[in-house]
């Protein structure tokens, strides 16, 4: 089946699991965006700063030749900082999501990577493990920062795994992954990368497996700021996405999703506690 969104461009949502909207912010605005995180992570790194108390990168000294402890993710921005909250709830982002949920979007998550040269990946992945969202799926609105070929890591999407039920990953590499999960591409589907311009936003179903490689360039960063919608219906999630934010900016909760998941609750707790140990400043 084949959508048209508001701006009249034809895509396959429903056949491949996600769409691009190409150029959906102006260079200028990723230009801005791009100076505002590279100016909270040297705020971050002053030991008094303000800023240290949402987000803790090491000193380069501290890192052990890891840079993504020199450039961890920033783990949802918008519920310190303003600006990652005006694009979080963005109108642009919100009219896109309207036709591809066919319903008012509420947002979860936000999320900026900074991926700097020599970084690892990020194993191939469903989202909705980590949200569990109930009934449906959620939806990720990625934007690129910088532009994203093969060398920096941009990411890469199997279409039509979105009709995959949400898997129960086995350990990924981490001599080429930052997280601990990896997921199967299901037989008979195959990865295909996407390369953005800054400026373009990827929307993908919250059950597409994606993931990229290590960024194998001397000098190019792959920054990216990603964020989670589910549903208005939806009924419940995992608790710690919790409050949810309409684009009016009222806020919400729904019922926590309890049990283990896919993987059972033994199994979710041995991969939780691999999670904490990762992010451990």
């Amino acid at each position: 089946m084949t959508r048209t969104n508001d701006n009249g461009i034809a895509h396959t949502w429903e056949k491949d699991g996600y769409f691009i909207s190409r150029q959906l912010f102006t260079q200028a605005e990723m230009d801005a965006l791009r100076e505002h995180f590279m100016e909270l992570h040297e705020e971050a790194l002053e030991p008094d700063g303000e800023m240290r108390q949402h987000y803790a990168p090491r000193l380069l000294e501290e890192c052990d030749n890891d840079l993504l402890k020199h450039y961890p993710r920033v783990m949802q921005p918008h519920r310190f900082d303003a600006i990652s909250l005006r694009y979080l709830l963005d109108s642009r982002v919100g009219a896109a999501l309207k036709v591809l949920l066919g319903e008012l979007p509420l947002a979860a998550q936000s999320m900026f990577y900074f991926k700097p040269p020599g970084a690892r990946g990020q194993a191939l992945h469903q989202d909705n493990f980590y949200l569990r969202v109930q009934p449906g799926t959620c939806v990720a609105a990625w934007t690129a920062v910088d532009d994203t070929d093969s060398q920096n890591g941009s990411l890469f999407v199997v279409p039509g795994s979105q009709y995959s039920k949400v898997l129960c990953p086995h350990p990924a590499d981490l001599s080429r992954s930052f997280s601990t999960e990896e997921v199967d591409i299901p037989e008979g589907l195959s990865p295909v990368e996407v390369k953005m311009q800054a400026g373009d936003v990827l929307f993908f179903n919250g059950s597409l497996i994606h993931g990229s490689y290590p960024n194998i360039t001397p000098n190019r960063f792959r920054r990216a700021f990603i964020c989670h919608y589910v549903p208005q219906n939806t009924a419940a999630m995992s608790a710690g996405y919790y409050p949810l934010h309409d684009f009016e900016g009222n806020q919400y909760t729904r019922a926590s999703a309890e049990g283990g998941g896919p993987c059972g609750t033994e199994e979710t707790a041995l991969l939780e506690t691999a999670r904490q140990q990762r992010d451990v400043p």
